[in-house]
């Protein structure tokens, strides 16, 4: 196996995994939110939200990551580094706004005091 291959495996495991944590973690979600819907539990909906927002954050950061490794370390031409800046572009301001959803905040503004994050 060439260097090369070997970083493109890397880059498509990565890739499958930030895949697989989106999908795992939508799932999760959706059973929590079932046992919290049948035990009545308030809260029910923003949780779940909540909970499907982490996983895609943390799964858009794996393809961010696989699709750097994929671009600059096999293909580092003009139009390929271009077209990845493109792609890192819209997912980070995708993180961002699924940050700003969930929390209410800016990822560099401290957390309110009475939010378990600061706990």
């Amino acid at each position: 196996m060439t260097f090369i291959e070997a970083v493109e495996l890397v880059g498509t495991v990565i890739d499958g995994v930030g895949v697989a944590v989106i999908a795992v973690g939508g799932v999760i979600a959706a059973v929590v939110a079932v046992r919290r819907l049948l035990h009545r539990q308030p809260g029910t909906y923003w949780k779940f939200r909540e909970q499907l927002g982490r996983s895609i954050l943390l799964g858009l950061e794996l393809l961010v990551a696989a699709d750097i490794i994929k671009t600059v370390a096999v293909t580092p031409t003009w139009e390929s580094v271009a077209v990845l800046a493109g792609i890192v572009v819209i997912r980070t301001f995708l993180s961002w706004s699924l940050e700003v959803e969930i929390s209410g905040r800016w990822p560099w503004q401290k957390p309110a005091s009475n939010t378990p994050e600061s706990a």
